[in-house]
């Protein structure tokens, strides 16, 4: 096992390599750049070669690239072009958001995905398992924005109540965080059931026609026994790939409901910063992302052996 982690690892180097490399090619291909954001918004200067200049953005992109990949291997992840702030310090401050608002999602996501799944499988063709069908493309269907704004419209209108909109950190006040992130956390959460629920309905449909759940069953083991224990079990790997997947699209959901929300994470920054082109900050943003989504595949492959002893890692 520690061979295969060790070359697993090693990969992650050519890939982060090669996301850096799109990600910088793709942010100078839209339309305006940095300079000409700043000059419309916030008039810096009238000269926008010697701005472009001084910021360094005349220069061949290998070059930029280069100095910009030297100072990723020293932890300098470039100065904002915006805000003139250390892109690193503000992805510290703003980290813990996201990650609290991205597990709290995923939480939620497992805990109404597998108890309707298995339910579902469980009680087949019955009204229980269409209701879960028919939620599960629901949630699917439903545009997390869309129902985000909603969330933050209709009871301002039909009750004179919204969601706390000023963000409190969790260590100043538990409560008052909670009371803002749970929110967008339940909706993000619906977002990844919908696709979760299906897979485990399907996998425990098929693990539980296998012959070691009959024997199970005719060893006398209670029917809760023989699903939690004996057909959950298995059924779960498949649905632990779909969840290490699911990664991508929390940081998808995260810019979204960050913005709509307006929680100071890491999402909202990487919408900000592509309005205004700020390259650094877009840059930074995508590696953090590009490593998390990659150890998150990493840590489920390696969870694969707990669940299935079969399994081997040559």
């Amino acid at each position: 096992m520690q061979v295969y982690l060790a070359r697993r690892l090693l990969l992650v180097i050519p890939t982060l390599i090669g996301v850096s490399i799109i990600v910088f090619l793709l942010v100078r291909m839209l339309p305006g750049d940095a300079v000409t954001m700043l000059l419309q918004d916030y008039s810096y200067a009238s000269d926008a070669d010697a701005m472009r200049a001084r910021l360094g953005l005349d220069r061949p992109i290998y070059v930029q690239y280069t100095e910009w990949l030297g100072g990723v291997v020293r932890g300098d992840l470039g100065t904002s072009l915006r805000n003139k702030t250390p892109v690193a310090e503000e992805l510290l401050s703003r980290m813990p958001v996201t990650a609290e608002l991205g597990l709290m999602a995923m939480v939620f996501g497992l805990i109404i995905a597998i108890p309707i799944g298995v339910i579902s499988a469980v009680r087949q063709d019955t009204w229980s398992d269409y209701l879960g069908r028919s939620t599960a493309i629901g949630f699917l269907a439903i545009p997390s924005f869309w129902l985000g704004t909603l969330v933050i419209t209709l009871p301002s209108v039909w009750w004179g109540w919204t969601p706390p909109l000023r963000y409190t950190r969790l260590l100043d006040d538990p409560a008052k965080n909670l009371a803002q992130v749970v929110i967008p956390a339940i909706i993000l959460g619906l977002a990844l059931s919908g696709s979760l629920m299906r897979l485990t309905r399907a996998q425990m449909l098929e693990v539980l026609r296998q012959d070691f759940v009959r024997t199970a069953a005719a060893k006398g083991l209670t029917d809760r026994a023989v699903v939690l224990r004996h057909a959950l079990k298995n059924a779960f790997i498949p649905v632990l790939t779909l969840l290490g997947l699911q990664v991508s699209i929390l940081v998808g959901g995260t810019v979204v409901l960050e913005s709509v929300f307006v929680l100071p994470g890491m999402g909202r920054y990487l919408l900000e910063a592509v309005q205004y082109r700020d390259y650094p900050v877009i840059q930074g943003l995508n590696l953090i992302f590009a490593t998390v989504i990659i150890l998150a595949n990493l840590v489920v492959d390696l969870l694969y052996g707990w669940l299935d002893p079969r399994v081997r890692y040559q």
